[in-house]
């Protein structure tokens, strides 16, 4: 790499947890979602998501480079986006409720007394 090129990725001694959405856009396929280096983080993803940010969301990934780990945290951002829609009693978004549904199941919506 030049040294004029930027990486996409954070810096390898960088202790930072990076998440990322994939989206799912129908036909055009998937895609792990742009975002902006300080939206990059646990409650950022969580509020794009209560706010409609995104098309069809499939899955969180969270990465951190410097400690050499990834994981999918769908099911804990799921739970997440429950907890706040339940404590702020605000409304869940289409696309957000088919997330939580996908990683937790309808059960779950009913009994935090989310209905279509």
């Amino acid at each position: 790499m030049s040294p004029h090129s930027a990486s996409l990725a954070p810096e390898p001694h960088s202790d930072v947890t990076v998440h990322i959405v994939l989206d799912d856009f129908g036909n055009s396929g998937r895609a792990y979602r742009e975002t902006a280096e300080e939206a990059a983080d646990f409650n950022a993803v969580v509020d794009d998501l209560i706010a409609g940010e995104f098309n069809n969301p499939v899955r969180v990934i969270a990465f951190n480079i410097g400690e050499g780990w990834s994981r999918d945290l769908s099911d804990h951002v799921a739970r997440e986006l429950l907890n706040r829609v339940a404590k702020e009693d605000m409304p869940l978004g289409r696309a957000a409720r088919r997330f939580v549904e996908f990683h937790l199941g309808e059960t779950e919506l009913l009994r935090a007394g989310i209905a279509d």
